[in-house]
């Protein structure tokens, strides 16, 4: 878990001060976004194809605005974490990108939430080993 913040930060100070939107950090290719107080980050082997992370950046940037209505920043995505999850999860599962496509991602979590309401449960299952997305807030604390 150490490890992990210490990465976190790491790439946190590194794409912070740059209008850049990929970096090579710690043999792992990053695509990133910033909106409002937010980053958002999908992180990939150094292997991955860059264009391919991209699309997977652009999926999830366009289907939070959507969810969050238009409001791609930290309050929205907290009060609406369930889903956030469910993009990701529409998104990619177990490292393998299963949809790059925002709209219908969008179709596909708009029939979860209706289909089977969302409880905590449910939303504890979701999980992203292999490709790690982080989201990461710039507030001066980080």
């Amino acid at each position: 878990m150490k490890e992990q913040m210490a990465f976190e930060k790491n790439v946190f100070n590194k794409t912070s001060r740059t209008d850049s939107e990929i970096a090579f950090f710690g043999g792992m290719t990053i695509v990133y976004k910033s909106s409002i107080d937010l980053f958002l980050y999908v992180v990939g082997s150094s292997y991955e194809n860059e264009l391919m992370l991209m699309s997977v950046l652009t999926c999830l940037f366009e289907s939070l605005n959507h969810v969050l209505r238009k409001n791609v920043e930290k309050r929205w995505l907290l009060e609406n974490m369930d889903g956030a999850f469910l993009v990701l999860d529409e998104i990619v599962d177990g490292g393998v990108i299963l949809e790059s496509d925002p709209q219908q991602v969008i179709q596909k979590v708009n029939f979860r939430a209706d289909d089977s309401g969302l409880t905590e449960h449910s939303v504890a299952q979701v999980c992203l080993p292999g490709l790690i997305l982080l989201l990461w807030s710039f507030l001066p604390c980080h």
